[in-house]
């Protein structure tokens, strides 16, 4: 293996896409492996915990958890902070996005319509947005978390934005995050950047 290996579900979704991003956006040429869902049960016991996106570097074991994978590209590459206090910043906010994830994603797994209706009202009653009250208050000014640059932590928030923006979980509302005028900016800002719409566009 000569080249990085990045491996995913073929979606254009979460953890993965976030890793694809930054990858692309550091300039790495990169095997993107997209897996179908029929093929995971058979691949999830052969993955370092049991989950997607991992890495494979060359003479390396493969690094697992997307935000270990981005926190490693970021600061291989200039998309993460040297400072260390700065960098636990940063990796606090994308704990904040993990935690939406865990309290989310469960929900796509129930089968009953009204019980799935039910539990999705309640995080849009409550959860979400004291979510994005905590978001927007350890954002600066923009248009980035840290200021005028990009950092995979930027890229991070605006998968989990462009989740709900895009209209598809059903019972939450696209526009639930436009009363968080910072968090809407770090999205824009990704969504506009050159880098992101050249991925997507090819994509």
């Amino acid at each position: 293996m000569t080249r990085p290996k990045l491996t995913y579900f073929d979606t254009p979704t979460s953890r993965g896409e976030e890793c694809r991003l930054a990858l692309h956006i550091a300039g790495v040429d990169f095997e993107d492996v997209r897996i179908k869902r029929e093929q995971w049960p058979a691949l999830k016991p052969t993955t370092p915990y049991g989950s997607v996106p991992y890495l494979e570097l060359a003479g390396l074991p493969r690094l697992a958890h997307s935000n270990a994978i981005l926190v490693y590209v970021g600061r291989v590459h200039g998309l993460h902070p040297l400072d260390n206090f700065q960098a636990a910043q940063h990796e606090a906010m994308m704990a904040h996005v993990e935690d939406l994830r865990a309290k989310v994603s469960p929900t796509i797994r129930i089968v009953d319509a009204t019980e799935k209706q039910k539990a999705r009202e309640a995080l849009v009653a409550d959860y979400l947005p004291n979510w994005g009250t905590h978001a927007e208050t350890n954002l600066g000014e923009g248009p980035f978390f840290a200021g005028q640059e990009l950092h995979v932590v930027d890229l991070k928030l605006y998968m989990a934005v462009r989740w709900f923006a895009g209209g598809g979980v059903d019972h939450i509302p696209a526009n639930i995050f436009a009363g968080f005028p910072k968090l809407t900016r770090v999205h824009d800002a990704v969504r506009d950047d050159a880098r992101v719409k050249a991925w997507q566009a090819s994509h």
